[in-house]
């Protein structure tokens, strides 16, 4: 789903007030979609991309019992290093966040150019109308960070199967981090896959065939839990 303020839903674009309240609104919308009666006593997973990993992570640990399963492609657990300001930076952002809240003072890196790898895809995704591409609002960055923080904090509470798919080249979320998660959840049921000299977009900016590898990859870890 596109959350608030983000490709076609309400609100400010590329503006999050308050991260756990967009995961509130995020569970209130798959609450009516579960309630429908063309899907009741089907499976449901939850699947995250990128900040949607944080997401579902998120709902997850407020729902641990709600899910059949939860997948995660490039999770944003913890973010890369490579694409956050320095400690100082950071500080003087998080004060400023405060009193302009919506204003686009966080720096970042060219996230288009490390997400896709495939020349093509890269360049057809600067004509995505729908897609924030301006430097990232204050309240937004520090409601990330604030996230992730809290994430990476209960790693361990994490106990509904598991699939995290992660390219192992990515600079905007660290397939370290993903690691370290398959090593933290509490469950016996989680698989790991990193993919050669993937970037960030594993199913919009890799070659055909690899996006294709993903695809099945899910589908057949989703046929093997229903």
């Amino acid at each position: 789903m596109d959350y608030p303020g983000f490709g076609l839903s309400y609100g400010l674009h590329g503006y999050i007030a308050s991260f756990d309240g967009m995961v509130d609104h995020v569970i209130e919308q798959y609450a009516r979609i579960r309630g429908r009666k063309d899907v009741q006593g089907l499976p449901h997973f939850l699947l995250g991309q990128s900040m949607g990993g944080a997401v579902a992570l998120k709902v997850h640990l407020k729902q641990p019992k709600e899910w059949d399963g939860v997948l995660l492609v490039a999770p944003m657990c913890k973010i890369s290093e490579d694409v956050t300001p320095p400690a100082l930076v950071l500080k003087a952002l998080s004060i400023l966040s405060c009193l302009l809240p919506e204003a686009k003072l966080f720096p970042q890196k060219d996230i288009g150019d490390l997400g896709f790898r495939d020349p093509v895809k890269r360049k057809l995704c600067e004509y995505n109308a729908i897609s924030y591409n301006d430097q990232m609002r204050l309240r937004t960055a520090v409601e990330l960070l604030k996230a992730t923080k809290d994430i990476e904090s209960q790693l361990e509470k994490i106990s509904s199967p598991l699939l995290i798919l992660h390219g192992a080249a990515d600079q905007v979320t660290d397939p370290h981090v993903s690691q370290f998660l398959y090593e933290k959840a509490n469950t016996k049921d989680k698989t790991l896959k990193l993919y050669e000299g993937a970037y960030h977009s594993i199913l919009e900016g890799e070659p055909d065939d690899r996006i294709s590898t993903a695809i099945k990859d899910i589908i057949s870890w989703l046929d093997s839990h229903c």
